[in-house]
């Protein structure tokens, strides 16, 4: 089981009693206006859940789905995730429910996920992505220290729209330069 501890967050497995909070984020239009999904019935929402808890068990696990909650309290926010690929490396992403933008737990939250695919999976190389409208998804992979190497001109196709996306990146000799010593 995976638990990551940040100075407000823990990054905890998905369980059952989840759908409530969950579900109240997946159904906000503007929560999930970026995302490839949403928003949600309580059907999609209940096959989300138990296709995480599912994947806890994989062996080699492969998908690392992870709720975000408060450090204090306990409080469900959103999710995040990184998710391997073939050849050493991964893509991640994050979600938070409306009223807790723009606080820095997305950025914690990332900075958390990369921390475990480069300490603790020994990847080699992470990607993620966000629509090029979502300005405070690719300042987040700014803040953490990833790449914009792309923009992908009509590439993903959400709610029957193709939308150009952004791809940034980050190597682990790059984590290892920016961690090392601290």
């Amino acid at each position: 089981m995976v638990e990551l501890r940040t100075e407000r967050l823990v990054l905890r497995e998905w369980r059952e009693g989840d759908f409530g909070a969950v579900h109240a984020y997946a159904t906000d239009p503007q929560t999930v206006r970026f995302m490839a999904f949403g928003p949600n019935t309580e059907e999609q929402t209940r096959e989300f859940l138990v296709r995480q808890i599912e994947r806890q068990g994989q062996d080699p696990r492969t998908d690392y789905g992870l709720a975000m909650t408060l450090r204090e309290g306990g409080r469900l926010i959103g999710g995040c995730g990184i998710y391997l690929r073939e050849r050493e490396g991964a893509s991640m992403g994050y979600m938070l429910r409306r009223d807790c933008w723009n606080r820095g737990y997305a950025t914690e939250a990332a900075r958390a996920l990369l921390g475990l695919g480069f300490e603790q999976l020994g990847l080699h190389r992470i990607i993620a992505k966000c629509d090029t409208g979502n300005g405070a998804s690719a300042r987040v992979m700014e803040k953490i220290g990833m790449r914009r190497e792309g923009h992908f001109r009509q590439s993903d196709l959400v709610r029957g729209e193709w939308r150009d996306e952004y791809l940034y990146a980050m190597l682990e000799s790059e984590w290892r330069e920016k961690h090392d010593g601290q």
